[in-house]
């Protein structure tokens, strides 16, 4: 079965679209990857999406234009996506932009995807699966984070404990160790305050290979009062996103020291703050090896500050050594997921997400006609039988 994933993450700078065929073997699922392209938003569609995102205000016209032009976008992509696959797939997965994911007391009451599903199906004439966080936050879950079933099969839990970390707008972890449930969570930011800092501070979307906060120094008093925040004690489940960590959350932080912090040292505290909340969990964890990917692990000033942090302890690589492109992966954890919804298993793990049971992901847009009953004659007319 050949799927194409879809991924467009908390940084909203683009969308990663791959191709994946899919092979059942008993009980070992085999991810032939057919290849992976990104697709960068242009500037005028990350300024509506961040002007749509909280703590903003917006409209309902705002939604809905921006879920159609996300929509055409993400048509866009699956197409490519297609041509990756060969020029046939079976099925598109479109997670969507999130938008807003609503928590209250540690726990999550909705959250919401744009991307007008229907003008994907249109464009690629395949089914399409879409909000797939709904069911997971319908049996008490997060509805997040939902890559740990792919990191679930992909890591070999004998190996000893292994933790897979994605380093997004947010970054988050998988645990699998012998014998114990697999655990994940949302650790905190990762790229989503860098970025906001970038946006301020150097009128650019983000700092380039970590340049200025290499050469900057970590502001010791501007670390401490970001680290005091409650949701890093906060126990797992739990999930979290721009909603908190927003570029006004960082303004309050540089307000309330009352002394004015350099652009560099900004950049520099806040690396620190990414590494060290990472570095923290896993050492939490006693895992031995930290298996990473996401647009972070291009930042070479975060993957070193990351393995000086865990040295002695456990070992940085990232997915790459295990066949999938560390800037793909969660596209491919997508795929994956549909495979899973294609063939009714759960594709949330509810050690991780805190649901009440494991839930079939997401809601199937169809291209056409079902292929799953025969199709019947065109009807006429309709009789009410009392």
């Amino acid at each position: 079965m050949r799927i194409v994933g879809l991924m467009s993450g908390t940084s909203y700078d683009g969308v990663d679209v791959v191709a994946a065929e899919f092979t059942a073997d008993g009980d070992t699922l085999r991810l032939r990857p057919l290849g992976h392209r990104e697709l960068a938003y242009p500037d005028d569609l990350r300024a509506e999406i961040g002007a749509l995102l909280p703590p903003a205000a917006t409209t309902i016209e705002a939604v809905c234009r921006l879920d159609n032009r996300l929509g055409e976008v993400f048509a866009e992509a699956a197409a490519a996506g297609v041509e990756l696959a060969g020029g046939t797939a079976d099925a598109v997965v479109s997670p969507g932009q999130t938008v807003f994911h609503w928590v209250e007391d540690g726990r999550v009451r909705g959250t919401l995807q744009l991307g007008a599903p229907a003008r994907v199906a249109a464009r690629v004439g395949v089914p399409v699966l879409h909000d797939l966080r709904s069911a997971d936050v319908a049996a008490g879950g997060q509805g997040a984070p939902l890559v740990p079933a792919f990191d679930a099969l992909l890591l070999d839990p004998e190996a000893g404990a292994r933790a897979a970390l994605n380093l997004g707008g947010i970054a988050n972890l998988t645990v699998v160790a012998p014998g114990a449930p697999v655990l994940g969570y949302d650790v905190g930011p990762a790229n989503a305050l860098l970025d906001a800092a970038a946006r301020r501070f150097l009128d650019r979307p983000c700092d380039v290979d970590g340049a200025r906060a290499a050469a900057g120094r970590v502001h010791a008093a501007l670390l401490a009062r970001l680290l005091a925040e409650p949701y890093y004690a906060a126990p797992p489940p739990k999930s979290t996103g721009k909603e908190l960590f927003h570029g006004g959350y960082l303004d309050a932080a540089l307000a309330a020291l009352g002394e004015p912090v350099a652009a560099d040292d900004v950049l520099a505290t806040l690396t620190e703050l990414t590494a060290r909340t990472v570095a923290d969990a896993c050492d939490r964890h006693r895992v031995t090896e930290v298996v990473a990917a996401g647009g972070g692990v291009r930042n070479p000033t975060l993957r070193a500050r990351l393995a000086a942090l865990g040295a002695g302890r456990w070992q940085l690589r990232t997915t790459d050594e295990l066949g999938v492109p560390a800037q793909a992966k969660e596209a491919y954890a997508f795929a994956l997921l549909g495979w899973l919804s294609w063939h009714g298993l759960p594709g949330a793990v509810p050690s991780v997400t805190g649901a009440s049971r494991a839930a079939v992901l997401g809601s199937w847009t169809p291209a056409g006609p079902s292929v799953a009953a025969p199709r019947p004659p065109a009807p006429r007319r309709l009789v009410v039988d009392a």
